[in-house]
């Protein structure tokens, strides 16, 4: 059936943590999640570059002066938070995620982190036991539910403030239907995105991986390219 997004569960009243969140793409993702009226933790293994953080994303334009964009530790951020993402740099994954086990139970967990390398000739994709990033993810909180979403949402687009729209899909892996619907619904919060569910876990390698390609095309033509799945 074609995609409706009148059907998505309300998220309005969400908070929605970002472990990682002083990093580019946690940056821009608290940025655009804050312009849309989304309660916002940024977190860090600093709190106060944390807290810094919040009050730089809370000054930018579109941010309502009553938004509630506040910063902290990323336990405290995990704890705190309805919806957790993480966009943590891939080196220190496992370790950040393992540490957050027992506040991130129960939580929907958004990993959109991509494994690569970079080289003479460019980035590619590297190979993870567990098979991506998410899955390593979900191996390390057996009591949360995990999904791999937001992975080629360009970081400078989100932070680019003169951008009302960023039209592209949010591709969504996960085996809870439920949580991936309401992953879909924050992707929506954002004017042009949609969300749109690609699969299980099993299936999120490649979505990861082809971060290298868009990073390829980008060098390429100058842009920041995005994805938009046709016929839906």
């Amino acid at each position: 059936m074609a995609y409706d997004a009148s059907a998505l569960p309300d998220v309005s009243g969400l908070t929605v943590g970002i472990i990682g969140g002083t990093g580019d793409q946690g940056r821009g993702l608290a940025y655009r999640f804050a312009r849309a009226g989304q309660t916002v933790l940024i977190g860090s293994r600093s709190a106060e570059r944390a807290e810094e953080a919040a009050r730089e994303i809370a000054s930018l334009p579109g941010v309502a002066a009553d938004a509630s964009v506040t910063g902290a530790g990323n336990e405290e951020v995990a704890r705190r938070g309805d919806v957790v993402i993480v966009a943590v740099p891939w080196d220190g994954h496992a370790a950040t995620v393992a540490a957050l086990a027992e506040p991130l139970a129960g939580k929907i967990v958004v990993d959109c982190v991509n494994p690569l390398g970079f080289d003479k000739q460019g980035p590619y994709a590297l190979t993870v036991e567990e098979g991506s990033a998410v899955q390593q993810a979900a191996a390390l909180l057996p009591d949360s539910r995990v999904c791999a979403a937001f992975n080629h949402v360009s970081a400078p687009l989100l932070a680019d403030p003169e951008i009302d729209r960023i039209q592209l899909d949010v591709l969504i892996c996960t085996e809870d239907r439920d949580a991936a619907a309401v992953v879909a619904a924050l992707a929506a919060r954002i004017p042009g995105m949609r969300g749109i569910y690609a699969g299980r876990l099993r299936n999120a390698h490649q979505i990861e991986a082809f971060t290298a390609n868009l990073i390829a095309i980008n060098k390429r033509y100058k842009a920041h390219a995005g994805i938009r799945v046709t016929d839906l």
